[in-house]
């Protein structure tokens, strides 16, 4: 497998989609627009939920992207796992009422294994406890044996972030080898790191009130979500996100402007990378949120 780097993998995945019909747009803003279900954008869909639930028209039904994404949901498990970050690039595929289950299921795999050239053994897929469609596309149209595809519940396997667009999904997991873990949680649906989610495809066909109350969309459309460092992680065979060869080349150059205290310890330098980072993307966002940026880092 070749070590593509950050910036390779982003324009392989955006040209791949380009070649199956799909529009290449900018990342949006950090800074949610019209939606009050959340205060940074925290994934590849947020801003595309009017064209998910028909409130907008897109400007074409497929739309690729990727998205700079910010979840202070996972700042607990930094420096606990290789695989999580606050900010973060998301690549996505999507499709408003256009093709569903199977397209987005093989050209996933299609990504992965002959463009990416991930060996195919090292892959497992999973799906939703009760979603015989996509157990089937993946046993016969893929040729995945059925003990290699994992039935997961609600928790693992339907995602949904706040209001808006939701449904079950199909993920696609790494098998990173037993150097990087042998313990009990380093097997499929463990917290351990030796088996790394890298695509996760939502089949996004129901709407979320905010309240757990789940409503048919007017149409079914595909929400794919690939965390960008956590493919160059199984890419180049490293440890963590934090060393990829761009973020790795970010915390190199910051050694220069930090103290030897912080210097020592590598999670203080990468914490202190990606505020710089942040504070990058939200320059032009509103007073209230460069404020409440302020508020939140100063200090520590």
């Amino acid at each position: 497998m070749q070590k593509y780097g950050v910036n390779e993998l982003r324009r392989m995945f955006l040209e791949f989609f380009e070649s199956k019909g799909h529009l290449a747009m900018k990342s949006f803003s950090l800074v949610p627009h019209n939606d009050n279900s959340l205060l940074l954008i925290n994934s590849g869909m947020a801003p595309l939920k009017p064209y998910f639930t028909g409130q907008e028209i897109p400007p074409r039904r497929r739309v690729t992207t990727c998205q700079k994404c910010i979840r202070t949901g996972d700042i607990e498990n930094i420096g606990k796992t290789a695989r999580h970050g606050t900010f973060f690039e998301m690549l996505g595929n999507f499709s408003f009422g256009d093709y569903f289950k199977t397209e987005a299921i093989h050209w996933a795999w299609e990504f992965l294994t002959e463009c990416v050239g991930i060996p195919a053994d090292r892959l497992y897929p999973s799906v939703y406890l009760d979603d015989d469609e996509a157990f089937r596309i993946w046993n016969e149209e893929i040729g995945i044996p059925k003990e290699r595809i994992y039935r997961f519940g609600k928790e693992d396997n339907f995602w949904e972030h706040g209001a808006g667009p939701c449904g079950p999904c199909s993920e696609i997991y790494y098998d990173r080898g037993e150097k990087y873990g042998t313990g009990p949680e380093d097997v499929m649906g463990g917290e351990g790191d030796r088996f790394m989610e890298v695509w996760n495809v939502v089949f996004s066909q129901f709407n979320n009130d905010g309240h757990g109350n789940y409503t048919d969309l007017i149409q079914k459309n595909i929400d794919t979500g690939m965390g960008l460092e956590r493919l160059a992680v199984v890419c180049q065979d490293v440890a963590s996100l934090f060393d990829v060869d761009t973020n790795r080349a970010l915390m190199d150059l910051s050694l220069i402007h930090i103290s030897e205290p912080t210097r020592r310890t590598p999670i203080s330098y990468a914490v202190f990378c990606l505020k710089k980072k942040i504070r990058y993307h939200v320059l032009n966002a509103q007073p209230s949120y460069r404020l409440l940026l302020k508020s939140n880092t100063t200090g520590s």
